[in-house]
């Protein structure tokens, strides 16, 4: 039997329901009356740093690099045909994407969409691999890999990430190496999709202009039963320091990249904190933000500035991001304004401007179809309520924040990763 349960926000008026479904699949919908477009996202907890893990107590199975994401490029393929020739025939637009720590498969329509959301739970539970098809995607993602190792954003990010872990597999490639899906066979994929991609370790969201009964429909129709198992990843011990303070590439680029990780110790982010955190984070890179105006001021950065809290399965930072002129100089500037920031805290009329924009930008993004459905499945793994954390965000406290920052951010454990110019020969 499933279970649904209705959650209402006194705060934004809004409502979504979560169906523990008889499947083992956990479903959430988010009605949005009126709206033409509809999106459904299926993900499950498994990314490109999942390669050790044991099942029921078992052993320990180690598994090539990037296997999560050339499994997810094999999905698609049917022994019936292509998913995205069936999305073709139906008008919608599908994707699918593997991050560090999930992949999801998704489609936004306008029309037809009892048909898509048949196609997407059909085929992500319909593997089908043979040697021959698996042999011919290997030249496919080896020049997918090529092509990011060639992209100066790209290659930013992971030099720090290399950088800042010794061990964990945060810092390889998502996509892993030529040398590494060489490695990759039939026999494994479906081993890594027999573990990852059962229904109790996996998330369905929809949001739209729909019902319980339109989701219920498809699913109880779609969806495989489950038996649920015990999935255990392996991590090696990580070191709380970072490997390196600096590194540098040369690129064919106009202006030099940079990325300044903050290496955090590794647990797991609770609700209130992530809410903290947001408000953090915008007090020190929005556009409203002191650091952004001195740094701005004195022409070092321009609109590409940013930062992020980068945290998953064993990982925690805070990154900044952006092009400038002087990296190091805006490296050693943001390290200084946090280290004073740390010691006399956010100012109250910073904390209200932060707080107001994390707010008002959680709660419009619920006008988006898409930006609910991908925040449902990030939110769910990390075990955070959408509403929560909005009311958590606007119940927080100047005293809450500062007492945060206190704890993170610490200016001696940081690494610098810069993009440059390459030098005319």
């Amino acid at each position: 039997m499933n279970n649904i349960t209705e959650v209402k926000s006194a705060r934004t008026g809004d409502k979504y329901y979560k169906i523990n479904h008889n499947s083992g699949l956990t479903i959430y919908l988010y009605p949005k009356p009126d709206y033409n477009s509809k999106y459904a996202i299926f993900g499950t907890r498994y990314g490109s740093v999942n390669n050790a893990f044991s099942l029921d107590g078992g052993e320990i199975k180690r598994v090539p690099d990037g296997i999560a994401h050339y499994l997810e490029h094999k999905m698609f393929e049917c022994e019936d045909g292509d998913a995205f020739v069936k999305y073709a025939k139906t008008g919608a637009n599908a994707n699918a994407y593997t991050s560090f720590d999930k992949t999801c498969y998704l489609f936004s329509c306008t029309e037809n969409f009892d048909e898509s959301f048949e196609i997407l739970l059909d085929f992500v539970q319909r593997p089908y691999f043979t040697k021959e098809t698996v042999a011919k995607e290997q030249g496919i993602i080896g020049q997918e890999i090529r092509m990011y190792d060639d992209s100066p954003d790209w290659r930013v990010m992971f030099n720090v990430l290399e950088n800042m872990y010794h061990h964990h597999p945060v810092q390889i490639d998502i996509a892993g190496t030529v040398e590494s899906i060489a490695r990759i066979t039939p026999e494994l994929l479906y081993d890594c999709y027999s573990t990852f991609y059962n229904l109790n370790n996996m998330v369905l969201c929809v949001a739209g202009d729909l019902t319980v009964d339109d989701i219920l429909k498809t699913a109880d129709k779609m969806l495989k039963p489950c038996e649920k198992h015990e999935i255990k990843n392996y991590f090696e011990d990580e070191p709380y320091e970072v490997v390196k303070s600096y590194v540098e590439q040369e690129f064919p680029v106009s202006l030099p990249l940079f990325n300044l990780g903050f290496k955090e110790k590794s647990h797991d982010v609770g609700q209130k904190e992530l809410a903290e955190i947001e408000i953090i984070i915008s007090a020190l890179s929005s556009p409203a933000s002191q650091l952004y105006k001195i740094l701005d001021d004195a022409k070092l950065i321009n609109q590409s500035f940013d930062s992020e809290y980068f945290n998953g399965q064993g990982y925690n930072a805070v990154i900044f991001s952006g092009e400038s002129r002087a990296p190091k100089e805006v490296a050693e500037i943001i390290k200084n304004y946090v280290a004073e920031l740390k010691r006399n805290g956010i100012s109250k009329e910073d904390f209200e401007i932060a707080k107001r924009e994390v707010y008002g930008e959680s709660v419009s993004a619920l006008n988006s179809v898409t930006n609910i459905g991908n925040s449902l499945v990030d939110l769910h793994f990390e075990n955070i309520d959408i509403f929560g954390i909005i009311d958590d965000i606007a119940e927080c406290t100047l005293d809450d924040v500062n007492a945060r920052l206190r704890q993170m951010l610490d200016t001696d454990n940081t690494t610098l990763s810069v993009i440059l110019p390459q030098k005319e020969n």
